[in-house]
């Protein structure tokens, strides 16, 4: 994203780029663990205390953070932290459990970005009313829209259903057994569609659609208070 604000062509706002850099590394440090976090709780929940005896059931960025997924993440839009590990094998129903072990992380960033739609009408709200319209109005909104937008695209991106993303392991739950082993065992092979998705820029694509619809319908759900009132 980074990347694309920087080669757009146009006039540079150097306000705007130190608000995606604040809001990106917010994610890093808080989101990203969050999203972690939320794989492990889910996994010991459910049996697999892999994570937790791995020290791993913890928002300590240091324990998730992943560099060059974060440098990814800060210039690209699309990143990782280093992956809670889960022994499938130890959870009551490893099929259907992978699956909510896995659907756990994006709805970490969905609820982190509806958090940041909340807190961005608030603001927006809160000083238009009394304040107007001045440039620190606009960097703070710029930072919960770029706060918003990450988390959003990352919930996104995860969801969709090749290896290694999160979505993968949701689909297995849907399979048939046979289809479900098949899909374990060629795992590595099914990695490289994602990647050339990404190269060829058709995942943003495939992710334009959906963002756009979960975008919408946070910020009317976080609109709604100031809408009916």
């Amino acid at each position: 994203m980074l990347y694309s604000i920087l080669n757009s062509g146009g006039h540079i706002d150097f306000v705007d780029i130190i608000m995606h850099i604040l809001a990106t590394l917010t994610v890093i440090f808080i989101v990203l663990p969050f999203h972690e976090l939320a794989h492990g709780f889910v996994a010991n929940k459910l049996g697999d205390d892999t994570a937790k005896r791995a020290g791993r059931l913890t928002f300590n960025p240091f324990q998730h953070i992943d560099p060059m997924g974060s440098l990814c993440l800060l210039l690209v839009g699309f990143g990782w932290a280093q992956p809670v590990p889960v022994n499938m094998y130890k959870l009551k129903n490893p099929k259907r459990d992978m699956a909510l072990v896995a659907l756990a992380g994006p709805a970490a960033n969905i609820i982190a970005a509806f958090v940041g739609c909340i807190l961005e009408v608030c603001w927006s709200w809160f000083l238009a009313v009394n304040f107007g319209d001045t440039i620190w109005f606009q960097a703070v909104d710029a930072f919960f829209g770029y706060y918003v937008s990450v988390n959003i695209g990352l919930a996104v991106f995860n969801l969709i259903p090749l290896p290694p993303l999160d979505g993968s392991k949701i689909l297995g739950a849907f399979l048939p057994e046979d289809l479900y082993q098949k899909q374990l065992m060629n795992e590595q092979k099914l990695s490289w569609i994602l990647v050339i998705l990404v190269m060829t820029n058709i995942v943003d694509k495939i992710m334009a659609l959906p963002t756009a619809l979960l975008t919408t319908l946070l910020y009317t759900v976080a609109m709604l208070p100031f809408t009916l009132f």
